[in-house]
């Protein structure tokens, strides 16, 4: 299996070209894959496939196996590949999704695509959409209790389900004992990815990530959605926002008119190989 190691903000994925030959246990690939030890080494496995649909399709699986809907860094580096390898000159292209389709714009110079831009649709407040066991129009800064502690969560929809939590100190949060907890509360049906802010100002905030299925990561594209929404539904920041995560920045934009949120990012090649196990 030929492969290409890809990475959005240190969010790194095993990308393969799977146009012209679908995958066969792609979930039990995905876990040995992703292994560090053992195996290539990421937070999962990405498979690039053909679309009846959209220009493509993105097939998306986490470090455990389990099936993803959507990954914002992820996209962003399926974009960079249909490019760079010459399965597509277009600079204006469709992905498809488990969370639908996504429209991307390639930024490319001498060639190569160095910066995506996604709309990455709207987001879902409606808690059964998301989905939340929760009643209401929305969940915005309502009391979760995470173990013995209580928090204020938002929950927001972004293809995956994302509940996001301000604090003021990120560096002393204990991810490892929290982050377990939000993902497998009574909350979340289909477990849930956990975004903990810090607002700096009104245009600047840093967050870090626990996903389910991969535990913290150094970056989550569709996260970083959630808590630009969650920011500005909270009256926290402006509708434009510098998302610092710990693998580098993303700027998130939530055109409130239309409804569309915009993630603008890098993408990357770590490397090439092939997998003989």
């Amino acid at each position: 299996m030929k492969f290409t190691k890809m990475q959005g903000l240190g969010n790194d994925y095993v990308y393969v070209n799977c146009v012209n030959k679908k995958m066969k246990n792609a979930s039990e690939m995905s876990v040995l894959v992703s292994d560090r030890h053992l195996g290539i080494g990421s937070d999962g496995l990405i498979l690039i496939n053909s679309s009846d649909i959209a220009d493509f399709e993105m097939e998306m699986y986490n470090a455990d196996g389990s099936r993803s809907e959507m990954c914002g860094n992820g996209i962003r580096c399926v974009g960079k590949y249909v490019y760079d390898y010459g399965l597509t000159d277009k600079t204006q292209i469709s992905i498809e999704t488990l969370a639908g389709i996504k429209y991307l714009e390639l930024m490319a110079e001498d060639g190569k695509v160095r910066q995506v831009r996604v709309n990455m649709g709207s987001p879902v407040l409606k808690p059964e959409g998301i989905p939340i066991a929760l009643k209401g129009e929305n969940a915005i800064d309502v009391p979760i209790m995470a173990g013995e502690t209580e928090y204020r969560m938002t929950g927001v929809g972004m293809g995956n389900p994302h509940t996001v939590v301000f604090m003021e100190d990120l560096e002393r949060l204990d991810i490892e004992k929290i982050g377990p907890l939000f993902e497998n509360h009574e909350y979340f049906p289909n477990r849930v990815n956990t975004e903990f802010v810090k607002v700096i100002d009104r245009k600047h905030v840093q967050m870090r990530v626990w996903e389910r299925g991969s535990g913290e990561t150094r970056a989550c594209g569709t996260g970083a959605c959630a808590v630009a929404v969650a920011c500005i539904l909270n009256g926290l920041t402006e509708d434009e926002v510098t998302v610092t995560l710990p693998g580098g920045d993303l700027q998130i934009q939530w055109e409130r008119k239309e409804n569309i949120v915009y993630m603008t990012g890098p993408a990357e090649v770590v490397f090439e190989g092939e997998w003989n196990h």
